[in-house]
């Protein structure tokens, strides 16, 4: 042996990356989870990750709708750059007119791929040709189109359609065990799991996920009055026990597949070097300013608290301190560059990307933090700070601005108030400046930024055509 060879085999082999898990659920704002608040919601494996890790009080969604809200967190692009602005009807999402709405971005998967991360989808794409794996995944298992019943549905697994009898949530969890046992000691891995729950519709559920509910009093849920702009689609579910019992009992059967996946990683001993995050792709009003929906719950479309504010925690018990509780304002366009961050892996530089790492603030360390969020709906746009809302439409809709120290309820209307003109003026300031540094269009332009078959709504909810 060489004293170059003898001397490298003393020095220690470099480390490998930490694997990552990213569990996404649909429809899920933060109330309606244990750990945020809720005790009537029985999660018990979410809230164990946010004590064994950091939890984020103020997380938002750029978009509150599924498929811009999900391109978002892949590349990091808000929907006016990268294409999507609204939840991709079925013609969009899969089968033969489908298209590759993430062809020409770049996204987070494919650089793991590139630094060597073996790569597995199980659950909810929605992001186009949805049957077919996607950059960067070797392993994938979905059920085309984005939505559906819950229970004996077919998935597509690898290219090949496989029934799948009893409940969705565990055939996902069903997989995504089978992909982790493919995984070797050497090799780092990053499993998507994006749930179809708790989205409607509440056809199916597990006796044992309905169990915790059968004497719940459901005092999570406002009963507050029937919004006035509604979404006619969703109006049966106003002060209906039986919606709250099953999307209580659909986040339950959720955080059970997520025990499934934690309690196989501590049986093989990989849970200390596995980053693990669970945030959810937007919110859910249930009852919350007379609303049962999101974004669209309501026409014209909503940006409320419960619309956009996000569940987010992250674990890593070999670097993040237990415990830790983040009031931050971060969004889901800061995802895709603070993942990155946090593995170790380059991304090029993409003025298009307005998000900001946050790993400093994983890390505890002390840093100086933005004050303000941006976001996008079609024919919405918004800003958040830490006091106030602006939310401008185009000139067919009316907009709105809330002062949230003191109405953080989203009440009273303070556009056009005088004693907030100067607020007004400013935000409104600051709304047209992001869009215009992202190369976005005006408002009323931003239906030039999209090539999908947009869905027309009217008063009653959407329009079928």
């Amino acid at each position: 042996m060489t004293r170059r060879l003898f001397l490298a085999s003393l020095a220690p082999a470099p480390r490998r990356r930490p694997n990552l898990i990213v569990f996404m659920t649909d429809d899920h704002a933060p109330w309606a989870t244990g750990t945020y608040g809720c005790s009537e919601i029985h999660t018990p494996n979410i809230d164990a990750l946010a004590k064994a890790g950091v939890k984020f009080t103020r997380a938002f969604a750029c978009t509150p709708v599924c498929s811009p809200s999900r391109l978002t967190y892949m590349t990091g692009r808000i929907p006016s750059t990268h294409g999507v602005q609204d939840w991709l009807r079925p013609e969009d999402a899969t089968g033969a007119t489908a298209k590759r709405w993430l062809d020409g971005h770049l996204t987070f998967p494919e650089l793991l791929a590139k630094a060597g991360y073996r790569c597995g989808m199980t659950g909810k794409w929605h992001m186009g040709e949805d049957e077919k794996a996607q950059r960067g995944f070797t392993y994938w298992a979905t059920v085309p189109g984005g939505g559906g019943p819950y229970k004996d549905v077919e998935f597509v697994q690898n290219g090949q359609r496989k029934q799948m009898p009893g409940f969705k949530e565990d055939a996902i969890g069903d997989f995504a065990l089978d992909f982790l046992e493919q995984q070797r000691e050497d090799t780092p891995f990053y499993l998507h799991m994006p749930f179809y729950a708790p989205h409607t519709p509440y056809d199916y559920q597990p006796e044992q996920d309905r169990a915790p509910y059968q004497d719940s009093k459901f005092s999570c849920f406002p009963e507050e009055p029937e919004h006035p702009s509604r979404n006619f689609g969703t109006r049966n579910l106003h002060h209906n026990e039986a919606a709250k019992r099953g999307f209580s009992a659909l986040i339950t059967g959720l955080d059970r597949n997520i025990g499934r996946v934690l309690s196989l990683l501590d049986k093989k001993g990989w849970r200390e070097n596995t980053v693990i995050v669970f945030t959810s792709d937007q919110g859910w009003n249930a009852g919350h300013h007379g609303v049962w929906g999101k974004g669209n719950g309501t026409w014209p479309f909503n940006m409320y608290e419960e619309s956009i504010r996000v569940p987010l925690i992250w674990t890593h018990p070999a670097r993040l301190k237990a415990g830790q509780v983040k009031t931050e304002m971060v969004s889901s366009y800061d995802f895709f560059p603070t993942v990155l961050d946090y593995l170790g892996v380059r991304a090029p530089a993409d003025r298009k990307r307005p998000g900001r790492s946050y790993v400093p603030l994983l890390d505890g360390r002390q840093v100086a933090w933005r004050d303000r969020l941006f976001f996008e709906y079609s024919f919405v746009r918004g800003v958040r700070t830490e006091r106030y809302k602006l939310v401008v439409r185009t000139k067919e809709w009316p907009s709105e601005l809330y002062d949230l120290e003191r109405d953080p309820g989203e009440k009273q209307n303070r556009f056009g108030d005088p004693a907030l003109a100067a607020v007004q003026k400013a935000l409104s300031r600051d709304i047209e400046g992001f869009f215009a540094s992202q190369g976005a269009p005006p408002i009323e332009q931003w239906g030039t930024t999209t090539k999908q078959n947009l869905t027309r709504y009217s008063s009653t909810g959407p329009v079928k055509q």
